[in-house]
């Protein structure tokens, strides 16, 4: 086949994953809402999700044949923390009552994958496997800690409406209270596993982790993995809960998010360097 002819189809299968998944997640996330307020129960979202899931995957890969290797610029990388906070959710919201979090990932996820087909550099950054897996913990914890975020928001939503006795409809969204929480925690602990994973790796495999354009991530990433042991600890210990674990939670969230996608903000989008 020709190399025209190869990239003209490429381009055009790129672009028609790319509208069934934003199409798959807009579906979901509606019919998330339409089951919470009909009561009407079924497989329908899930399904949809595992469409989206599917087709946002194949976008990401296309992306990466396209470009003989991983895009990690930062629309891209928001795209695979997307996806990836969208498989989160789809385990999630498989066996529980918790259509609350497809409602809100699920258009997050379809923004991001809109956001790098509109805007995303779509050039290889060439590592190899090493670095690669470096990326792929970080990019799962970052992941993995924006869902442990939105569970800890709606535990604390659901926690203040409960003690104000205010029983509004969006509560029959989550699972009771102690579930919430408990559920909160279980991803704040894989979370601080993955992120123990990125820094290892970071020593390991990184030459210079204080270089120049590193060193700002290293320590915002390193604090907020300190954050997040010390909530894991005082959870254990002293049974920490409520707004104490929401706000350390935050914390860690926006050290992370400074550390990873503040820097490649400046760097890539404002500073212009790859």
């Amino acid at each position: 086949m020709a190399p025209a002819i190869y990239a003209k189809l490429l381009r055009m299968t790129v672009e028609t994953a790319t509208l069934a998944a934003l199409l798959a997640y807009g579906l979901s996330a509606l019919f998330w809402v339409l089951r919470q307020r009909t009561g009407l129960h079924g497989g329908i979202p899930q399904a949809l999700a595992a469409v989206a899931l599917v087709a946002h995957g194949c976008v990401q890969f296309l992306y990466w044949r396209e470009n003989d290797g991983p895009d990690l610029h930062f629309f891209a990388a928001l795209s695979w923390v997307a996806l990836a906070m969208a498989a989160i959710t789809a385990l999630l919201t498989a066996r529980r009552q918790l259509s609350a979090l497809g409602v809100l990932v699920y258009p997050i996820a379809a923004l991001s994958l809109l956001a790098n087909a509109a805007w995303g550099v779509h050039r290889p950054n060439l590592l190899d496997w090493r670095l690669e897996l470096h990326a792929g913990f970080a990019l799962l914890a970052y992941a993995a800690l924006s869902i442990a975020t939105l569970l800890a928001v709606l535990y604390w939503l659901q926690d203040r409406a409960l003690r104000r006795r205010h029983l509004q409809s969006w509560l029959g969204a989550l699972p009771p209270l102690v579930q919430t929480e408990h559920l909160l925690f279980k991803t704040l602990g894989g979370t601080w596993l993955l992120m123990s994973l990125t820094l290892v790796s970071g020593v390991l495999f990184v030459q210079d982790m204080l270089a120049q354009n590193l060193w700002h991530k290293t320590v915002l990433t390193a604090l907020s993995w300190l954050a997040l042991s010390v909530l894991l600890i005082g959870r254990v210990r002293y049974g920490w809960r409520g707004r104490r674990a929401v706000h350390w939670t935050l914390g860690a969230a926006t050290l992370l998010a400074l550390a990873f996608f503040g820097s490649k903000f400046v760097l890539e989008l404002l500073l212009q360097k790859n």
